[in-house]
């Protein structure tokens, strides 16, 4: 049984993320360009390169280093709005995994939610505002549904892997309410929100790690 990611694990998450995102790059630009501005992707990929280069040159030395570096660079250099709340998000993670040997089930959860929290917290946004958060819930709620159910780690990120990209693909059929999505109105309708998409990347990033330490 899979008990949790190692520190090397969660580097290898995080390097892991950084290329889903560069290579999801133009369909993000796209997806905000139907419901936004048309930079989410270009700020996404400029953040996140930033943050391979500061983990080349500071290597990580504990587990929740690789989501500190990730969130120092969100909240320094991230442009648009969303910027700062992934920098949140991700403190979030390195607050779980902060001196630990492992991040497993529990960690992973915790930050889950504590990360939605957060974000709903700064951000005002509820489920069904088609924001980042549409994906994080749904996460969220298969997390704890999995902790209950004594799952091993692989099974809580198939979990909320699977829950996050239900939830990205929904909000596709949702009116924005929050951010530049809500001034668009219907115009949005059929693209997915590029927020929640990144969510749902962020967790398939982990379930590619898992699946190397199961496999």
């Amino acid at each position: 049984m899979t008990t949790g990611f190692t520190p090397a694990q969660t580097s290898q998450w995080v390097d892991g993320f950084i290329a889903t995102v560069e290579r999801a790059e133009p369909e993000l630009t796209d997806l905000d360009r139907r419901s936004g501005d048309g930079d989410f992707g270009t700020n996404m990929t400029t953040a996140l390169r930033r943050t391979r280069d500061a983990l080349v040159r500071n290597p990580p030395r504990d587990l929740g280093d690789p989501f500190e570096t990730m969130s120092t660079t969100f909240l320094s250099y991230s442009g648009g709005t969303s910027g700062p709340l992934f920098g949140m998000w991700f403190r979030e993670f390195a607050k779980a995994a902060r001196g630990g040997e492992e991040f497993g089930v529990g960690e992973l959860t915790e930050a889950t939610a504590n990360g939605l929290a957060t974000i709903q917290r700064l951000g005002s946004a509820k489920v069904g505002d088609r924001t980042m958060v549409d994906a994080i819930a749904p996460a969220a709620e298969a997390l704890e549904r999995a902790r209950s159910d004594g799952a091993d780690l692989a099974g809580a990120v198939d979990a909320a892997l699977e829950a996050a990209q239900r939830g990205a693909k929904g909000t596709s059929e949702l009116l924005g309410r929050k951010g530049r999505s809500s001034y668009v109105g219907e115009a949005a309708l059929g693209a997915a929100d590029p927020g929640a998409l990144t969510i749902a990347l962020f967790f398939q990033a982990a379930r590619v790690v898992v699946g190397r330490r199961s496999g």
